[in-house]
């Protein structure tokens, strides 16, 4: 077969559910924005705050990714200025138990 006659096969996609954790939960900031929400909602402000090496615009990028995924839910509340308060989905909420496994992991062996 001559390289002029090669037509490349496509690539094999094979889901895994790990993966698919990794890609809400991954991210750069996810682990702690999640963290600070399991303690209850929080406003944007407040979780600048709480994470304060983040920047605006990671942390906007980091939360509309989540909102898209259903980890969490974005409430705006029509005041001046605007009110956003963020809280965990249900979705959210059972990433609890994961992430405190990740936490007993990381104490036993690192």
């Amino acid at each position: 077969m001559s390289a002029n006659n090669y037509v490349p096969k496509e690539p094999v996609v094979i889901e895994c559910n790990i993966e698919k954790t990794l890609d809400v939960i991954g991210g750069k900031w996810a682990f702690l924005v999640l963290r600070e929400l399991f303690c209850g909602k929080k406003r944007f402000g407040e979780l600048q705050r709480l994470i304060p090496a983040v920047s605006p615009r990671a942390l906007t990028s980091t939360l509309r990714h989540m909102e898209e995924k259903g980890v969490i839910e974005r409430r705006v509340y029509p005041t001046v200025p605007v009110t956003v308060e963020y809280t965990l989905t249900p979705k959210g909420e059972d990433l609890h138990s994961i992430i405190h496994q990740m936490k007993v992991w990381a104490a036993k062996w690192t």
